[in-house]
C-alpha cells in the first residue's frame, strides 16, 4: 500500500467512525460463481450479526469533503480538519486486499456529499458495481443512500449492496433544522420510501416468476444523533416507532452525540457523550421489537424520559404493579416475558419446561432467569409466603442495593445535558 493511500485510508476511516449503523445481519448473497465472499457465511470496524457472531467489515468514507455545513458533524465544510478522497478504483483494490489477506469480511461505504447528491451516489455505485461484476465478490456491503439522490441510482445501488441506509441524523425536524437548516427529513424519508416499495415489489415479483434479482436483501436501517439537541426521550423513540412502522427498517441506531464543535446551540466541548442514555435507548428499542411493548407503554407525556438508575423494563413494571405477582406456571408467553429478569430465551424455555410439571425456584435459575430481580414479580410453586406487598419504589430500592451496574458508574447527569 503506497503511503499516498494508507493516508487516505487514515483520514477516511476515522472520519466515518462516527456512523455506528454498520451492522451485518441479514445478507444472504452466496458465492454460486466461484468468486470472492460469500455474505451469508459473515456479514475494519467489529460488528454483529443477529446470532452473536462478531465479524469485520472496512469501514470508510470516499470522501470527507462535503457541501453542507452541518454543527454535528465532523465533515463539515467549516471544519479545519485534512481532506481527501478516494477514487473508485482505490476502494475496489483496498476492499479486494484486505479481503484476500483476511482482514476484513465485508465493506461499509459511506460519503460526504461533493458536487451534489447524483454525483456522490454514482461514484458509490461505481464501487459496489465494480466489486460485484469486474471483481466477482459476493461479500457483505453495506451501502450509504445519499439523500437527494436521483431514483434511477438508489434502484441500482440496491441491486448489487445487501443493506442501505440513509441517516436521519436528529430525532425532530426541529432539532435538524436547529444544527443543519440546509437538509430536511423529507430528503430521507423519500428515498426509505421508495427503497420499501421496491423490496416489496422485487418480493412479489418473486412469487410469480423463478429468476428475480436480489434487491437489498438485508433490508435498510437508520440513525439518529443523541443528545445534540433537546429532544426527549418520548421524541426519539415515537420517532424510531413510526420508521420502523412505516418503512419496515431492520434497525434504527442510537449514536451518542460526540462533542466536536465549539457552539452555543449544542453541548460544550469535553462534554460526556451520553453513553447511559443511549444504552437506555437500545433496551427501549429492544423491548419494542422483541418484547411486545408499545412505545406509548414506556413513554408517554407522564414519563417522557427513562430512568436513568434502571432499565425500562423494570421501570415498567414498577409503574404497573396490578400486574403483578405473574404466576410462572400458568401466565401466557406474553405476560412472561413482561417480568423483569426474564429474557426471550427464557421465556420460551419456560413454557416449554411447565408442560412436564409445575416449576420451582431451583427450575427457574437453571432456565437462565434472573431470579433475584425476577423474584420480586412472581410466585412459583415454592415461592416463600409474604405477609406484605412490597410498593414499586421499595422494590426498586432492593433491586438497586442487589445491583452492580458498571453503567451506574457513569456520570449520571449526562442525560440531563438540557
Amino acid at each position: 500500500m503506497s503511503d499516498r493511500i494508507r493516508e487516505k485510508l487514515n483520514i477516511l476511516a476515522d472520519a466515518a467512525k462516527y456512523d455506528v449503523s454498520c451492522s451485518s445481519s441479514g445478507g444472504t448473497r452466496k458465492n454460486d460463481t466461484k468468486g470472492l465472499g460469500n455474505s451469508h457465511t459473515s456479514g475494519i470496524c467489529h460488528t454483529y450479526t443477529e446470532d452473536g457472531r462478531c465479524v469485520s467489515l472496512l469501514k470508510i468514507l470516499l470522501t470527507n469533503h462535503c457541501i453542507y455545513d452541518c454543527l454535528f458533524c465532523v465533515s463539515r465544510k467549516s471544519n479545519d480538519i485534512k481532506r481527501a478522497a478516494f477514487t473508485v478504483d482505490e476502494v475496489v483494490e483496498l476492499t479486494m486486499n484486505f479481503y484476500r489477506r483476511n482482514y476484513i469480511e465485508g465493506l461499509f461505504l459511506s460519503s460526504g456529499i461533493f458536487k451534489n447528491a447524483d454525483f456522490t451516489m454514482e461514484r458509490l455505485l461505481l464501487v459496489v458495481k465494480k466489486l460485484r461484476l469486474e471483481q466477482n465478490y459476493n461479500g457483505y456491503i453495506h451501502l450509504k443512500t445519499i439523500p437527494g439522490a436521483s431514483d434511477e441510482l438508489i434502484k441500482e445501488a440496491g441491486l448489487y449492496a445487501d443493506r442501505m441506509s440513509i441517516n436521519l441524523e436528529m430525532p425532530t425536524e426541529a432539532g435538524l433544522k436547529l444544527l443543519a437548516p440546509e437538509k430536511n427529513h423529507a430528503d430521507v424519508i423519500k428515498p426509505l420510501d421508495f427503497v420499501q416499495k421496491q423490496i416489496t415489489q422485487f418480493t412479489a415479483d418473486k412469487k410469480l416468476i423463478k429468476h428475480v434479482p436480489k434487491f437489498v436483501p438485508a433490508g435498510q436501517s437508520t440513525q439518529m444523533v443523541i443528545g445534540a439537541t433537546p429532544e426527549s426521550d418520548k421524541d426519539i423513540m415515537y420517532t424510531a416507532n413510526a420508521f420502523y412502522k412505516n418503512f419496515s427498517l431492520k434497525r434504527v441506531y442510537y449514536s451518542g452525540y460526540v462533542p466536536i464543535s465549539n457552539d452555543s446551540r449544542m453541548p460544550v466541548l469535553g462534554t460526556q457523550p451520553p453513553l447511559l442514555r443511549e444504552n437506555r435507548l437500545y433496551q427501549t428499542d429492544w423491548l419494542m421489537r422483541f418484547y411486545g411493548f408499545k412505545v406509548q407503554e414506556i413513554l408517554n407525556d407522564a414519563n417522557p424520559n427513562l430512568d436513568v438508575d434502571i432499565d425500562p423494563k423494570l421501570s415498567w413494571a414498577i409503574r404497573n404493579m396490578q400486574h403483578f405477582p405473574v404466576d410462572i406456571n400458568t401466565a401466557d408467553y406474553k405476560m412472561i416475558l413482561r417480568i423483569p429478569g426474564i429474557g426471550v430465551m427464557s421465556a420460551k424455555k419456560i413454557v416449554q419446561a411447565r408442560k412436564f410439571g409445575k416449576l420451582r425456584i431451583d427450575q427457574l435459575k437453571k432456565i437462565g432467569v434472573a431470579y433475584n430481580r425476577a423474584k420480586h414479580f412472581i410466585v412459583c410453586l415454592d415461592s416463600p409466603y409474604q405477609l406484605k406487598d412490597y410498593q414499586g419504589t421499595q422494590i426498586k430500592a432492593f433491586i438497586l442495593a442487589e445491583s452492580k451496574s458498571k453503567y451506574l458508574k457513569t456520570d449520571n447527569n449526562q442525560i440531563l445535558l438540557f
